[in-house]
């Protein structure tokens, strides 16, 4: 049986993610989720290796994006701890999270 194909909503999040650095950076600004608007302020290079090793393939998107993401370089990483996780852990994030 031949794969599904993708969706439009698949289609415009992949032409956004490999579209131009401001067309990202507009897309991010309205975007509400931490992790959004992280991936969408990403340099080009970080958000087409995205696309083709997590949002294209086939499997457990979050085990994908794990692997994705042991896979960067450490200034990409520490992008992620800085600007999406400890927001989300601090008292004062936005997920409320904290102790």
């Amino acid at each position: 049986m031949a794969p599904a194909p993708p969706s439009r909503r698949h289609r415009l999040e992949r032409r956004v993610l490999l579209g131009p650095d401001f067309l990202c950076r507009a897309a991010a600004s309205r975007a509400a989720d931490a992790e959004e608007r992280w991936m969408l302020n990403q340099p080009r290079i970080v958000r087409e290796s995205y696309v083709l090793q997590v949002h294209d393939r086939a499997g457990d998107p979050e085990l994908l994006r794990h692997v994705w993401m042991l896979r960067q370089p450490d200034d990409v990483r520490e992008r992620y701890l800085r600007e999406v996780l400890e927001l989300v852990l601090s008292p004062s994030g936005r997920s409320g999270g904290g102790a």
